[in-house]
């Protein structure tokens, strides 16, 4: 009797591990999330009237709670009936989400109506900002979520098994909870005499000469967004009159609740204007290495007098190590009206991810002419794209070259990247629980 149940055992076992050789783990364990959470909300109501200008920060902003896994977030602009509101007449510039610590019992107090999210690393130890994972630095582009005049034409979707790991209670300080706060900056180009000038902050359509802490502009810097911040005016044609309308970010938030098989993926931001400042004797993979992201830049007007071998294409390039690697699950870029796609190449020259922007051709919220409506995004099959520690990346960002020096562009990439895919996360803990109880074959 017993040399038949050991017989029976064996055949089992042999069974059990020729299917685990045969069968992989990714596809055996990984579990796809049925459980997403969806919840629309409203920002405050801001109002604009034709040229005028919207950048305000909304602290504590409302935002799903606990200890989630984020799965997407998305945002467009609305009226009061809830109508979207196309780029024509409010562009959207751009919105971002910061997550931050804030002292139970205390607030954010702002010393201006523009004073930003400069605020929570100045306010003492009573606000904690919580930045992505980098790579750039000083929280000068720390969003987990932001997007501009895209926004509705681009997937921000998260795939099962991955998700944003927050409000994690182990990683909250005592005495604080975390809370979030809301970047919206939009432009009214009803009646503007200049729209596209006024979306990129020319400074003379806005007779700005200081930015908006009073401190005198550079005579070469021509726009951008120290020339469009809050409560700023673009010059409207004479005599053009409308009226001021309420307005509101309406956003979307998907999530699911944390537990094991949610698989955590890390937040990158590359700015093709990061410069990398390395001390004499330090190698640009030291940690005394700063990054200086300027977020934004300019393109030059193409003419016979500046071509170059590109002939009337703008090519902007950064190469810059990555802290850490792991594997790439979603990837985009930001660019501006006249951006024509950017590349992220890895250190042997290999396309890690590459984002085309689609432009409008209607009237219609969603397909604005001559605006980006969308850009194209990367959902490599998972372990398929890896970035080594410390490996050296090269962003590409191009522009279409016009008659007119484009100002305040930007070229930004981010990236989800999980350091452990689901199968190396769970083939420990299976094989051991499957070996632990192997006891029951033999009875």
């Amino acid at each position: 009797m017993q040399l038949v149940s050991l017989s029976r055992a064996y055949v089992s076992l042999s069974a059990i591990s020729l299917l685990l050789l045969v069968t992989p783990l990714s596809h055996a364990l990984w579990k796809k999330e049925s459980n997403i959470k969806e919840a629309v909300f409203l920002s405050p109501k801001f109002e604009l009237g034709p040229g005028s200008v919207e950048n305000k920060y909304y602290y504590d902003m409302d935002f799903p709670r606990g200890h989630i896994g984020l799965k997407s977030f998305t945002g467009e602009v609305v009226d009061e009936e809830g109508n979207s509101v196309p780029l024509h007449e409010t562009y959207l510039h751009h919105w971002a989400v910061v997550r931050y610590y804030q002292r139970k019992g205390t607030e954010v107090v702002t010393l201006s109506s523009n004073d930003g999210h400069r605020v929570l690393s100045e306010s003492g130890p009573d606000h904690i900002l919580v930045s992505n994972s980098g790579i750039c630095q000083d929280n000068s582009v720390s969003q987990y979520f932001g997007i501009g005049s895209e926004t509705r034409g681009t997937a921000t979707d998260i795939p099962d098994p991955f998700g944003i790991e927050v409000g994690n209670p182990a990683e909250i300080p005592d005495g604080f909870e975390e809370k979030w706060l809301l970047n919206v900056h939009a432009i009214d180009t009803r009646g503007v005499e200049d729209r596209l000038g006024c979306t990129e902050c020319k400074c003379d359509l806005y007779n700005i000469t200081v930015d908006e802490y009073g401190r005198p502009l550079k005579p070469d810097y021509l726009g951008g967004l120290l020339c469009c911040y809050h409560k700023t005016q673009c010059r409207v044609k004479e005599g053009f009159e409308g009226p001021r309308r309420s307005l509101y970010l309406r956003y979307t938030v998907k999530w699911v609740d944390w537990s094991d098989s949610v698989v955590p993926v890390k937040i990158y931001i590359i700015d093709v204007t990061d410069t990398l400042q390395v001390p004499n004797g330090s190698n640009s993979k030291a940690l005394s290495a700063k990054h200086n992201c300027k977020v934004e830049y300019d393109v030059e007007s193409c003419s016979n007098k500046n071509k170059d071998s590109n002939g009337c294409i703008d090519v902007k390039r950064t190469s810059l190590p990555m802290p850490r690697g792991g594997y790439v699950i979603y990837g985009v870029a930001h660019q501006h009206a006249g951006g024509i796609g950017s590349t992220l190449y890895g250190q042997d020259g290999r396309v890690i991810c590459s984002s085309i922007p689609s432009y409008g051709s209607g009237s219609e919220a969603g397909n604005e002419e001559g605006y980006i409506v969308g850009m194209s995004t990367c959902y490599p099959r998972p372990g398929s794209v890896k970035i080594i520690d410390g490996e050296t990346v090269t962003l590409e960002s191009n522009y279409s070259r016009s008659s007119l020096t484009h100002t305040g562009v930007m070229g930004l990439f981010y990236l989800l990247v999980a350091e452990q895919l689901p199968d190396q996360l769970s083939k420990h803990s299976s094989q051991a629980s499957l070996f632990s109880n192997i006891d029951n074959i033999f009875y």
